[in-house]
């Protein structure tokens, strides 16, 4: 039996040539939960599980929000599975959010690995 596609996940903007992406970080995400299943970290039946559940709970989305969702399912998964833990989550967001407070406009944002 062949691995389900993630490109054929309900919702994903997509043209023929594959995923559309707004925003860099938009890639970033999908990168993400494409290398974490292929690391074992979660099965593509978990990830859309955890998508779906997400999207269910933005019923009015009109899509525009379709890669903050997939964030925050990352993040879910990556919590339920030990991957990270909520507190690191919350202590990086507010590094990233003090990290870009701190850089003046126009340069790119540099936060340290921890």
């Amino acid at each position: 039996m062949s691995a389900p596609d993630p490109l054929a996940l309900p919702g994903l903007p997509k043209d023929e040539q594959g995923p559309i992406f707004a925003e860099p970080w938009q890639a970033q995400a999908f990168a993400l939960a494409v290398r974490l299943n292929a690391e074992n970290a979660f099965t593509w039946p978990d990830w859309a599980v955890a998508l779906s559940r997400e999207l269910a709970r933005h019923p009015d989305d009109d899509g525009s929000g379709y890669y903050l969702h997939w964030v925050s399912a990352l993040e879910a998964l990556a919590t339920e599975r030990g991957l990270v833990t909520a507190h690191d989550l919350v202590s990086r967001k507010d590094a990233w959010a003090n990290a870009y407070r701190r850089t003046p406009h126009g340069k790119p944002v540099e936060l340290p690995m921890t």
